[in-house]
């Protein structure tokens, strides 16, 4: 068990906003950063049309939620594979299933929560109200977990590939989209039943991570 706090441990202090350990480009804190930074030039492009404004925002929201989790995708497995730390957590008896759900887990932490914080200063730039506000923190709450469950499992399937970056975001984009379909789509009808369905797949995609992550993981290594 102190093995996977560990391990837990590092890849917070690696992926945690103001990290320098995180390749020099401060953990999470460039994500929140271009969350922000989306949020504030939409309103400029729309102009000040507040009831369309406060109609789209939420789906901008989950728009920039999900390129925000793409940028760190390069740097969550590709470095531990080519410095060889999953051989020696393979030495010490910890499977690469385990080292992608603590992953997993940790890369939720370090931008599902953030995230969340910083959408409610994106709702005052884009004019929504509280009770929208509400359910799109629900909506993200049910379905970033998903988003980094994807992310994970993409990064461990092109770790080995050298345009593996660049593959990550097209590959991550239409995976997610049932997320975006039910995550924004709750603003526009049945917010229970869509963020239900959101949390749903959230939890399937989180079950099937480890297994699929450590798959790719070990090919990698063998190849």
């Amino acid at each position: 068990m102190s093995a996977v706090w560990q391990i837990l441990w590092r890849d917070l202090a690696r992926l945690l906003p103001g990290s320098t350990r995180a390749g020099g480009r401060g953990g999470t804190l460039l994500p929140l950063l271009f969350f922000l930074a989306v949020a504030t030039i939409y309103p400029m492009a729309v102009g000040p049309d507040a009831p369309l404004l406060a109609r789209t925002g939420g789906g901008v929201i989950w728009v920039a939620a999900l390129l925000a989790a793409i940028l760190p995708l390069d740097r969550l497995v590709a470095p531990d594979l080519e410095q060889g730390f999953f051989d020696q957590w393979a030495l010490r008896g910890i499977s690469e299933e385990a080292v992608i759900a603590i992953r997993t887990l940790a890369h939720w932490l370090s931008f599902g929560p953030p995230l969340m914080i910083a959408a409610i200063p994106a709702s005052a730039l884009l004019g929504i109200d509280g009770a929208t506000l509400r359910i799109v923190e629900l909506g993200l709450l049910a379905g970033t977990p998903g988003l980094a469950a994807i992310g994970v499992t993409i990064a461990a399937l092109t770790a080995g590939l050298r345009t593996g970056a660049a593959l990550s975001g097209l590959l991550l984009i239409p995976l997610a989209i049932p997320l975006l379909i039910f995550g924004a789509g709750a603003l526009a009808g049945d917010s229970g039943s869509a963020i239900a369905l959101a949390g749903a797949i959230s939890l399937v995609l989180v079950a099937i991570a480890p297994f699929a992550g450590g798959a790719a993981i070990r090919a990698s290594r063998e190849g």
